[in-house]
């Protein structure tokens, strides 16, 4: 990738990440008015797209595939794992 796509594609995600912090710093507790007016939230949103696109299109040009996301790190884990007992064992030995 090229160096300027490279910084260009960094510069994307840490206001991504300072974005969401900033959100996440914000928000109320449930049940209390949130300080931003409908227009700021709109205008967020707006930005989280727009970083998206372009992060993709970054992508795309460095060849990783087009789904690639950020990880954050207080993002949940989608797959769920399954715990297999031994099979081998019999009911004496529980």
């Amino acid at each position: 990738m090229d160096q300027e796509l490279s910084k260009e594609l960094q510069i994307l995600v840490t206001m991504r990440k300072v974005l969401s912090s900033i959100i996440r710093d914000i928000t109320p507790e449930p049940g209390m008015k949130h300080p931003l007016s409908g227009q700021t939230m709109e205008d967020v949103r707006q930005c989280f797209a727009l970083l998206t696109a372009r992060e993709k299109e970054l992508n795309e040009l460095a060849g990783m595939p087009s789904q690639h996301r950020p990880q954050f790190v207080d993002d949940q884990n989608k797959a769920n794992v399954v715990q297999f007992h031994n099979m081998n064992s019999t009911k004496k030995d529980k």
